[in-house]
């Protein structure tokens, strides 16, 4: 007790600097800034700059982020948010596209009716422009042969609508449009396409009986009039869009490529002409060809060769096939050999020579389209269990060896580089789709939290005698750690941490479910490295409601009433439930044997019943609030709705791990007041048309303890809550001052007291116990102190800070959208007894208190993130370890990032300039000194003895 006072008062005293420093970052924090799965047809290395030899890797993913990576470590360059469109993406059928020409120093993307160019190098914007209601339906940018300079900025030439197409040309630099060619004929828009001297209208004319004919229109390139137009006859292979398998563009011979329905035959059209080439697919397998794909390089000085990929489901084969540019026809000029395993090709570009990569689970290897020679071939090291999906490549010659670096898409949605076979970095890009996450429990934690917990509700004595048993039977690790002392002992020396705090646990792993179905094991202790990653659901589409961990697994809910229990360790799956109802929500019941948790319907009734003791409350989906007792859960206890009008859009608990250090705050004279402490508090959110309330109810019986009603907010944007110990707290956008034209970001505390006076417990503070159901109607109610703050931007999400015992001072979580930030508001800055319109008095300085300022503004030593833009955060976890002084935090939901929070400093353990060397150094050298000197300071007191005689 006496330990914990002591603390308690070290804490406080310690000033609120909750900083990241710059020489922590990387150090207690990591930042995973994602981009999504790239698109297939939306990646590519690039060169920014003519002047420079170095490539970067650009890609538009399936989340609309447009960005640069380098290839060397994988590491963001930059990135764009190009999800800018007016068109509704509902249906997810929104086509983007991304374009760019080797040694310019701009690309341009499309999304929607959205196009915009952006600076290669940096990402900085060029032009934008927007087409309301008209999407693209296809861009490529216009090369001609008349180029003045190979650094030039190329013109876009843009298919837009669904249904009418409309091409048209937009100036490089400014994004005008300067000219435009309408179809009024009311054929199928497909695609554009561009030679050294004409741009193609390609599009789908449908036939009189069935399938679609194919129309090329040519234009005139400088004024986009119609010069001549042809039609294929393809009515009896096409049978719309997805016929085509390609449409090639910016070559020397672009080609549309189509098969017939039983895949037996390959036709092959230059694009401008209308002689069709029939070649037969030669597929000796049998097995139906399941996808076929066309490779062909984009230079208009590149060899008029291309590549067509077969994949059936158990093989995969290419054939390279030539154009001959004088009789303008396609030959078959060799083929790869059929693989018993999946493939993927890309293709790449020196000058005109054109080589395909070909990657496969078990090697890489480089042709020419020349000939069918090997160029390079490596082993894939190390081995991959998951297969490519898609990639591209860049390959580099020197003399008759060539060396290649292909960035592959996995199935798993990450994305990977190989070099010449060896595997240099992964992005885990499909972390950016994670809907739930938790911490994983280590079996030795939680039996050493389980052990303390027995000796702190033991006598003194017989908490000493289960220590001394403890102790006695951990001499059983005693020779392992023996045996690890040495490399400890030097590790600690030679590095810059004062100790390993690994046994303080500070490396917890994190467990994230993907909306793929996928599992990941993140280590935060480790700069965030992914220690594991298992495919645990057969569907792409994963919808999780929770993560329930246990000692050494965790258990994994999906909405269909499945799960998955995963070895935390390992990532290996334990067992699997069947799918037994859709739920919409998880309950957890804490009981000695561990966590036991509950489907709930969307109706807010549980699935099943349980002969355990407990309480949980539950949010229908038609906006009730319901309480259950789950021995007795076929009705519910009581039944909460809001005002008329208004709808629930949120409810908040305290977090599980909630300790209380204090039961009171200690008043400047040395009073107290006397925290309104319980554990079954809930925040109601509740909307109406124009306004917020904010309901706090008891969870055992229903009862309202607390109301607030905020007029004139914008329920349009984000509102956000939080709640913990005595306190919560909740964002809106509303006015900040009522009939005021100004609109503002406020920030609401409220404290909770047994009473307004000092030393008084209330009307139970003379009672041994109390029932919030049967002395629901006499339960006093809580003296409630509020402040509120104009913030200078919205907040999205809210968490607090846990530590072990609750000691430190809390921090307030906030996600911030608008600069795509986190972060951490000491409470005491929040505290909503600061005096307003005066000066603290001495007491009220004492306790920390100062003048109340009606605007807070976000001080740059609160931003958890540093200066990193950590973008579409949508949930913050905290976490304690056995560091009173650390809270963990760990954010996701578009990004992942993770760091330490210690809102009253590490009082607990040296920093990391304290250096063990130098102090051993200190220690030997007077050590030394003194053995040397000891026998001089002896001589001369024994010769001042005889002189003294």
């Amino acid at each position: 007790m006496w330990l914990r006072a002591a603390i308690l008062l070290f804490a406080s005293c310690v000033p609120s600097t909750v900083a990241i420093y710059s020489d922590e970052v990387d150090h207690i924090d990591f930042h995973h800034a994602l981009l999504g799965t790239p698109s297939s047809h939306s990646t590519f290395f690039l060169k920014p700059s003519a002047s420079s030899n170095a490539s970067l890797l650009y890609t538009l993913s399936q989340k609309h982020l447009l960005g640069a990576v380098n290839p060397r470590d994988g590491s963001l360059v930059w990135r764009q948010n190009v999800s800018r469109s007016s068109v509704s993406n509902e249906d997810g059928q929104l086509q983007s596209f991304l374009r760019a020409s080797d040694g310019t120093n701009a690309m341009v993307s499309a999304v929607g009716d959205y196009i915009a160019a952006w600076s290669a190098s940096d990402g900085k914007l060029i032009w934008e422009n927007w087409f309301l209601g008209e999407p693209v339906a296809d861009l490529e940018l216009l090369e001609l042969e008349d180029a003045s300079a190979a650094s030039l900025m190329r013109d876009a030439i843009a298919l837009y609508g669904d249904k009418r197409g409309v091409v048209r040309r937009l100036d490089a630099e400014t994004g005008n449009v300067k000219w435009e060619f309408n179809d009024d004929s009311g054929d199928f828009p497909l695609q554009v396409s561009s030679s050294s001297t004409e741009v193609f209208y390609i599009s789908l004319q449908p036939g009189l009986l069935k399938g679609h004919k194919i129309k090329v229109a040519s234009l005139n390139p400088i004024t986009g009039q119609q010069t001549r137009q042809h039609i294929l006859n393809s009515d009896t292979d096409v049978t719309g869009p997805e016929s085509i398998h390609f449409v090639g563009a910016n070559t020397a011979a672009p080609v549309i490529v189509w098969t017939d329905k039983a895949r037996k035959t390959l036709k092959i059209n230059h694009i401008g002409l209308k002689q069709v080439d029939t070649l037969n697919i030669d597929n000796t397998s049998g097995e139906e060809i399941r996808s076929i794909e066309v490779h062909t390089p984009k230079k208009l000085n590149s060899l008029p060769h291309f590549l067509v990929h077969y994949e059936t489901d158990s093989s995969s084969w290419a054939e390279v096939y030539h154009i001959d540019l004088t009789s303008a026809t396609a030959v078959k000029a060799y083929a790869l050999p059929r693989l018993h395993e999946k493939s993927v090709f890309a293709t790449s570009n020196i000058d005109a020579n054109v080589y395909f990569t070909r990657i496969t689970q078990s090697e890489t290897t480089v042709v020419s389209s020349a000939s069918h020679g090997v160029l390079g071939r490596w082993p894939l090291l190390p081995p991959t269990t998951e297969r490519a999906i898609h990639a591209v490549s860049e390959v580099v010659t020197k003399g008759d060896t060539v060396a290649v670096r292909s960035a592959a898409v996995l199935e798993s949605g990450d994305w990977q580089l190989i070099r010449n076979g060896r595997i240099e970095w992964t992005r885990y890009e499909a972390l950016i789709d994670a809907v739930a996450a938790t911490w994983a429990e280590e079996d030795y934690q939680e039996d050493l939290v389980h052990q303390l917990e027995v000796e702190g509700h033991e006598s003194l004595y017989k908490a000493y005698v289960h220590r001394v048993k403890r102790h006695t039977h951990d001499l059983q690790y005693l020779p392992g750690w023996l045996k690890g002392l040495p490399k400890r002992i030097i590790t600690s020396i030679l590095t810059d941490e004062v100790s390993s705090l690994d046994g303080f646990g500070l490396t917890k792993l994190a467990l994230v479910a993907t909306e793929n179905g996928r599992v990941y094991g993140i280590d935060t202790g480790n700069h965030g490295d992914v220690s594991w990653s298992v495919k645990a659901a057969e569907s792409d589409k994963w919808n999780v409601k929770a993560i329930i961990p246990q000692a050494g697994s965790a258990t994994v809910y999906a909405d269909d009433g499945s799960s998955v229990t995963l070895n935390t360790t390992s990532g290996t799956v334990i067992r699997r439930t069947l799918p037994s109802g859709q739920i919409s929500s998880i309950a957890v019941i804490n009981d000695a044997s561990g966590p036991i948790t509950i489907g709930i319907k969307e109706n807010g009734a549980p699935v099943e019943l349980t002969d355990k003791p407990g309480f949980f409350v539950t949010l229908s989906g038609d906006g009730r609030v319901l309480g259950w007792s789950a021995k007795d859960n076929k009705t519910p206890v009581w039944e909460f709705l809001p005002a008329h009008g208004e709808r629930i859009i949120r409810a908040t608990a305290r977090p599980p791990h909630d300790p209380v250090a204090s039961i009171g705050k200690v008043l400047g004279d040395r009073s107290v007041l006397y925290k309104y402490l319980d554990s079954n508090l809930a925040l109601i959110t509740a909307v109406g048309e124009n306004s917020a309330t904010f309901y706090l109810l008891d969870a055992i019986s229903g009862n309202i303890l607390y109301s607030s009603t905020q007029t004139g907010v914008d329920t349009s944007q984000p509102i956000a809550s939080a709640i913990s110990e005595n306190w919560f707290a909740y964002s809106f956008y509303s006015d900040p001052v009522s009939g005021s034209d100004a609109k503002g970001y406020q920030l609401v505390i409220s404290e909770l007291y047994e009473s307004p006076i000092p030393n008084d417990r209330g009307a139970l503070g003379s009672a041994a116990n109390y029932s919030s159901i049967r002395g629901a109607d006499t339960l006093p109610l809580p003296h409630v102190v509020s402040q509120s703050f104009i913030i200078p931007e919205p907040i999205s999400h809210m968490a607090v800070t846990q530590t072990r015992q609750g000691i430190t001072t809390r921090q307030l979580l906030c996600t911030l959208p608008a600069t795509n930030a986190i972060i951490g508001i000491p409470r005491p800055v929040l505290d909503p007894r600061r005096p307003v319109d005066r000066d603290p008095t001495a007491t009220e300085a004492e306790e920390g208190l100062f003048k109340y300022n009606p605007y807070l503004e976000f001080d740059g030593k609160w931003y958890l993130t540093h200066s990193r833009d950590v973008a579409g955060i949508k949930t913050v976890l905290s976490g304690p370890t056995l560091l009173e002084s650390t809270s963990l935090i760990f954010a996701f939901g578009g990004d992942v990032f993770g760091t330490r929070a210690t809102p009253s400093q590490a009082f607990d353990v040296l920093g990391k300039g304290f250096s063990k060397l130098q102090l051993i150094m200190t220690v030997v050298a007077l050590g030394v000194g003194v053995a040397i000197l000891a026998p001089m300071v002896r001589s001369k007191q024994i010769n001042n003895l005889w002189k003294a005689t």
